[in-house]
């Protein structure tokens, strides 16, 4: 939001957004017959019927994130003094710098702007 209001390049340092924003703001894809979704352990190798339950685990997200996420675009409308959306300002990044690893989750697509910087957390020996 400080970024958008002082009209600079916005950096996001991440592991994951709940919901999906992330995949939803650098139009990633991300499509439920693929891509496990959390808490259903499945793989990424499913018959239809697990497509179908990856599916179903990835419907309420549509409904529960909007009610989550809310508050806080209405902290951010209130500040830059005009309507906007969270994800609105999610897709204003510059580079996304994100501590994912393929070997602990599945591989996905990925944006130019989109670096990956796992392990930068850990102390060296």
């Amino acid at each position: 939001v400080l970024a958008e209001h002082l009209s600079i390049p916005s950096l996001f340092f991440l592991q994951q957004i709940p919901c999906g924003l992330d995949f939803e703001a650098t139009q990633c894809p991300n499509p439920p017959s693929y891509v496990p979704r959390l808490f259903t352990d499945l793989t990424d190798h499913m018959n239809f019927l697990q497509r179908v339950k990856n599916l179903i685990f990835d419907i309420p997200n549509y409904f529960l994130c909007d009610s989550v996420f809310q508050p806080y675009a209405k902290l951010a409308s209130e500040f830059l003094q005009r309507d906007v959306a969270l994800l609105d300002l999610f897709r204003q990044a510059s580079i996304w710098l994100i501590k994912l690893d393929f070997v602990l989750h599945y591989p996905r697509p990925l944006m130019p702007n989109m670096i990956f910087v796992s392990g930068v957390n850990c102390a060296n020996k």
